[in-house]
């Protein structure tokens, strides 16, 4: 299921642990920014980008990188519900939901190029 990591746990840990935080950012209120309209859909997709591609860093390829594939978007989609349901302070956006899953689209991109295997080829 893992690739031959020096470290497969540790590695697999720190993913679940940016999947935390990525939730609990998503749900606390937001701080006060003045941002550009939209902006926030550029950070949407990084970090999903962010967190496929380390996906493709951690899992063998087929079956457990798709699982992964399909639970990030599924987590995208399920926070943006849990914004309109649960928070005050945030709303759903479908949008969001999509530059989400295009993050992950992208992301595991990375499972067709060399960069694949960044990780193994750091272990030594």
């Amino acid at each position: 299921m893992l690739k031959p990591l020096r470290w497969p746990r540790v590695w697999l840990a720190l993913w679940w642990l940016a999947i935390l935080v990525t939730v609990t950012v998503c749900l606390i209120p937001p701080p006060p920014l003045a941002l550009p309209e939209n902006s926030d859909k550029v950070e949407h997709f990084l970090a999903y980008f962010l967190l496929a591609s380390a996906a493709v860093q951690i899992y063998r390829p087929r079956a457990p990188l798709a699982w992964a594939a399909v639970g990030l978007v599924g987590l995208g989609s399920g926070i943006e519900v849990a914004q309109g349901a649960l928070t005050r302070d945030r709303m759903a956006d479908p949008m969001d939901a999509l530059a989400n899953s295009l993050g992950v689209l992208a992301g595991m991109s990375l499972a067709f190029t060399p960069l694949r295997d960044l990780l193994v080829r750091l272990r030594g």
